[in-house]
């Protein structure tokens, strides 16, 4: 290689040259605030149903280890965290540099596999082989448990990259992480046998102008923020710590007026379904979904409320998998209040034995009393 081209090779900056950058930007910003306030009455922004934010500026905000060591009296459980939150940091900086293309590859289903799917899977990959405490591993790309520390207590079940579909559109995309103690079920690999009420603990990560991850801590949900350096949190080496806590104890609010419907054609078999929605359009709900269960989902912890329904019919059946995406969904959304149904019995989905690990389900999932009327007018239980 020449010398010329060797120099125009552009070397990736590391996470301490990001952050640095990032501060020198936000310090920029600071001095140059624009007054962006959406005001009542029309005179500018948008109308009330935009749901903007009502998260104050903190004055200071924990970090990881100070929050998992109060809110988390497991230690493996600590460590299993803290491992699952570096893999999604690499997967941020991976979905920063790559680009979407067609691998050449496919998974097990047939289906295409993107660049990042096959980045993403093999960082999770990487992190429970290399894991101290994980017994077990299983991925959604190749839904088989497979073995990682013989020493290892847990087993964990991921989607490495929701979204596959919505991600070449630059979408927010996410992470999902179902985590089991390696014992539970059958006893065989913590997984078979099992629910999703025996969850130690699980994570969700999305990524979008920002990455965030909702985790299930020992008094409810817990929200990290990475690579972020709020005025506050500068270390005493003059860096900032990897992730900081951005909310804490997050409720979903039983009432709400958000739905995001996905597998609509349902509607056209299940008349409960085509009820349901014509009920949130003549009441005025705001429609929000994007058809990546992890942003659609996500809203409901940042907006406190919401609600995401997904039936099944005859020609359209069940695409979700148990184990990997409404396990792991379904443990944050109850922690934090919130209400599931299995789509067909109207139970909790996390009171579904997994008896195969590419299980699938219909689900709904959100603020309790909008689960309760789906319910009600898709599995024909409850008081209609």
């Amino acid at each position: 290689m020449s010398a010329t081209a060797r120099s125009a090779i552009r070397v990736a900056p590391t996470r301490a040259q990001r952050t640095q950058a990032s501060s020198s930007v936000r310090a920029q910003a600071a001095a140059s605030k624009r007054d962006v306030r959406a005001r009542m009455g029309g005179e500018y922004g948008a109308s009330s149903t935009s749901f903007y934010t009502t998260t104050e500026k903190q004055d200071s905000y924990d970090d990881l280890e100070t929050v998992l060591t109060t809110k988390c009296a497991d230690e493996g459980v600590r460590v299993v965290i803290k491992e699952m939150l570096d893999a999604c940091a690499d997967i941020t900086d991976a979905l920063r540099s790559a680009l979407v293309t067609v691998e050449g590859s496919s998974n097990t289903f047939g289906d295409a596999q993107l660049s990042v799917d096959v980045i993403a899977d093999e960082i999770m990959w990487n992190a429970c082989r290399n894991s101290a405490v994980v017994a077990y591993g299983a991925s959604e790309e190749e839904p088989e448990v497979k073995a990682c520390n013989p020493d290892g207590e847990y087993t964990v079940c991921w989607d490495p990259l929701d979204g596959s579909s919505i991600v070449d559109n630059n979408w927010a995309v996410g992470t999902m992480i179902g985590i089991w103690g390696s014992k539970s079920g059958t006893g065989a690999d913590g997984l078979l046998g099992a629910t999703g009420r025996d969850q130690v603990t699980s994570l969700v990560a999305i990524y979008g102008p920002r990455t965030t991850v909702l985790v299930a801590l020992d008094d409810g949900v817990y929200e990290f923020s990475y690579g972020c350096t709020p005025e506050g949190c500068q270390l005493a080496d003059g860096t900032w710590a990897p992730w900081i806590c951005s909310r804490s104890k997050i409720t979903i609010s039983p009432d709400c007026k958000i739905f995001a419907p996905a597998n609509m054609r349902a509607a056209q078999e299940v008349e409960g379904y085509k009820k349901l929605l014509d009920y949130y359009m003549e009441n005025k709900y705001t429609l929000r979904y994007s058809g990546g269960l992890v942003p659609d989902v996500y809203q409901q912890f940042t907006k406190q409320q919401g609600i995401f329904s997904n039936p099944t019919s005859e020609s359209s059946p069940a695409k979700l998998r148990l184990a990997f995406e409404a396990s792991p969904f379904g443990l944050l959304v109850e922690k934090a209040g919130g209400k599931t149904s299995d789509g067909v019995t109207g139970g909790s989905v996390l009171d579904v034995t997994i008896n195969a690990v590419d299980q699938r389900t219909a689900l709904c999932i959100g603020s309790s009393n909008e689960v309760d009327r789906f319910n009600e007018m898709i599995c024909m239980v409850g008081d209609a």
